[in-house]
């Protein structure tokens, strides 16, 4: 009895395991499976006092069961794999497909909303103990990041320029392209800071133009016969200083709580000119000044005060279009980098009405030769200016602001409308009407407030005109600039009108700005190789066999024991 009890008991482990095994069989084949578990028993029972078991049978029923985990395995990696091949493989743009950013992910309180936090400034969020995150949230932040490598790299760091142009579509590159996810949610209303972008400096140009358009109307010999009151320049004016105010104040609340995400506005192509847009409103609101409020004569303080920073700026950015790294022109070249030309052009008309010539004429030669480079550059539509758009846009006004402020500078350094006046005033009419006749292809466009900053070309071509009039008085060139005027004050009232809808009636004016939260790289999931439907079932068919013959031989060997 020992004997047979000690002889029984391998037998009963194995047939466990053995039971195991058919288990994950079908259903049809259960039954068949369960028929010979009993031969099988019946088999051993008879002689299994008579020989004890060897090992290698012991070993070769858990070959059997480890091949059919793996089938099972097989067959649910199939089922995963086709579902994803189902899937849409455009990306939603939600900021939650990372997991170092995904807000459904979190705990608590944070789970209704996105984190912001991570374009604040260092300083700012270190003082805000209750906002940063346990050591436990840490580290499941980075558990989940594990599959984005560098995530949270591009926040501190700054995005590569060719990064931009590859996430981001359109003229001004403010719209993701629908491959691309970005590190906030979509979905959720970010942070007013955080929406207020730097092409707000925009509305400051427009209005900061008019003044000085509307100055000139009320002061030229050539519209002395309209009568303008000097008073609508005087409005324009205050409503000019009154917005540059409100507007630089509100973004320097976002240089201190938000300066990651000015950083990233600064490394942006198409809004680092827009950092030259608030000096550049400055000294307009010099040369506009009213009659009644203007001195006998503008300190030279004013233009240094002014002036100083636009050039210390474009020392940074002519120094990256001369030397050929990933910034050079034309790699980066767009129409709004005028807006980094024409304030030469502005500072030497405020240098020549404070009394410094040579500094004028310092700053005219390096406007016009670095206006050169930018045109013909632009002109060329060269296969590295990505961001220049095959259709007409209201950017393209651009290219009229720099040769109607340089006809209007080189007038006022030598007190003479001559030829070298005319022929940039002649320029900038010429691309103006070329713009003119294709107005029909400037409609369908979603407004933004970026289209301020295209207001003042019209208006600083609506002087250039009014100066040349001046110099040769006619009907034509009156008439010129009279219905020149006419379309840039009309402009600038209807992108007024419908700056107080959007912002106050509709509360689109700032929607999220989505260029300021692409990843510093492309972050895609790993492709793993997918097999065929036919490979998969060569390969169930061929273990399966495999385990068949395996049963047979062992069944085999029972029936021989």
């Amino acid at each position: 009895m020992n004997n047979g009890a000690s002889a029984t008991s391998p037998h009963n482990s194995f047939q466990t395991h053995f039971l195991d095994i058919h288990e994950v069989l079908p259903e049809d084949e259960e039954e068949e499976g369960v028929i010979k578990m009993e031969d099988n028993k019946l088999t051993s029972s008879k002689k299994g006092l008579q020989k004890p078991v060897k090992l290698r049978e012991l070993k070769r029923p858990q070959r059997s069961f480890n091949r059919q985990v793996s089938l099972e395995t097989g067959f649910s990696v199939l089922g995963v794999e086709s579902k994803a091949k189902d899937e849409k493989k455009v990306l939603w743009r939600s900021g939650r497909s990372f997991g170092g950013f995904d807000s459904a992910n979190r705990v608590g309180a944070e789970a209704r909303k996105g984190d912001f936090n991570i374009f604040r400034t260092k300083s700012t969020l270190s003082k805000q103990n209750s906002l940063l995150p346990t050591r436990k949230e840490k580290e499941m932040e980075t558990q989940r990041a594990e599959g984005a490598t560098g995530l949270n790299e591009p926040v501190n760091k700054s995005v590569p320029v060719g990064r931009y142009f590859d996430a981001l579509r359109g003229p001004e590159l403010d719209q993701v392209k629908d491959s691309e996810d970005i590190l906030l949610p979509k979905d959720e209303i970010w942070p007013f800071l955080l929406r207020f972008p730097i092409n707000c400096f925009g509305i400051c140009l427009g209005l900061s133009s008019q003044a000085v358009l509307w100055r000139a109307l009320s002061t030229s010999p050539a519209t002395k016969f309209l009568h303008v009151t000097p008073f609508i320049n005087l409005s324009l004016w205050l409503l000019a200083l009154a917005t540059l105010i409100s507007v630089s104040v509100t973004y320097l609340l976002k240089c201190i709580h938000y300066f990651e995400a000015v950083k990233r506005e600064y490394f942006h192509p198409v809004r680092v000119n827009f950092f030259f847009a608030p000096w550049v409103v400055c000294m307009f609101l010099a040369i506009g000044l009213p009659p009644m409020l203007e001195p006998a004569k503008l300190h030279p303080a004013i233009w240094c005060a002014f002036m100083g920073p636009y050039f210390f700026l474009e020392l940074k950015i002519y120094g990256q279009w001369l030397s050929g790294g990933k910034r050079r022109l034309c790699k980066v070249a767009n129409p709004s980098s005028h807006l980094s030309v024409v304030g030469n052009f502005v500072g030497a008309i405020l240098a020549s009405k404070v009394g410094w010539i040579e500094a004028a004429k310092f700053l005219w030669s390096i406007g016009f030769a670095h206006y050169i480079v930018v045109f013909v550059t632009l002109y060329q539509r060269l296969p590295t200016s990505e961001a220049l758009p095959k259709e007409l846009h209201p950017v393209y006004s651009m290219f009229i602001a720099a040769p109607s402020a340089a006809s209007i500078a080189w007038g006022s350094i030598y007190s003479e409308f001559d030829g070298c006046s005319r022929t940039c005033f002649f320029i900038a009419l010429f691309l103006y009407i070329s713009l003119v006749v294709r107005i029909n292809f400037f409609t369908g466009f979603r407004f933004s407030v970026a289209w301020w900053s295209y207001t003042f070309p019209m208006t600083t071509a609506s002087v250039a005109t009014i100066k040349y009039a001046e110099q040769v008085p006619s009907v034509l060139s009156k008439g010129l600039a009279l219905c020149l005027s006419f379309m840039s004050s009309t402009m600038v009232s209807v992108l007024f009108v419908s700056t107080l809808l959007h912002a106050f009636f509709w509360n689109t004016l700032f929607p999220n700005d989505l260029a300021i939260a692409i990843t510093k790289k492309r972050l895609v999931k790993e492709k793993k190789p997918f097999k065929k439907a036919y490979d998969i079932k060569r390969w169930t068919k061929q273990a399966l066999t495999k385990n068949n013959s395996g049963d047979k031989e062992f069944n085999g060997e029972n029936k021989v024991v």
